[in-house]
């Protein structure tokens, strides 16, 4: 899936976004999503640019390093995307509460 340079900029630190990934199980192929918010982008637009999805799944966290041109993606839809935040990587989102999250990005994970 080729990705256009609007979404490039959608996808920040903070922003809540559904991956749609192509995972193959045995022959079959299927599409399996994950939804959760981006706490770090690397690399800018160059080739091995990747960001970092976090969730959490079953009360455990879980996170996601996905390419950002992958062939494997078939879509991403960014659900929300915040106002401001104050750093590049929100690390930091990992040691709080999904309603400290709230108040310090703006946006519920």
């Amino acid at each position: 899936m080729p990705i256009n340079k609007e979404l490039f900029s959608k996808i920040k630190s903070g922003a809540n976004v559904k991956v749609f990934e192509r995972v193959k199980e045995g022959n079959k192929e299927r599409i399996a999503q994950f939804s959760g918010m981006v706490i770090a982008r690397k690399h800018g637009s160059e080739i091995g640019a990747t960001f970092t999805v976090r969730t959490t799944l079953a009360g455990v966290g879980v996170e996601k390093v996905f390419p950002l041109h992958s062939t494997k993606i078939q879509k991403i839809e960014i659900i929300s995307s915040p106002k401001k935040v104050s750093r590049s990587k929100i690390y930091y989102i990992r040691n709080l509460s999904k309603k400290q999250t709230r108040q310090k990005v703006g946006s519920a994970e």
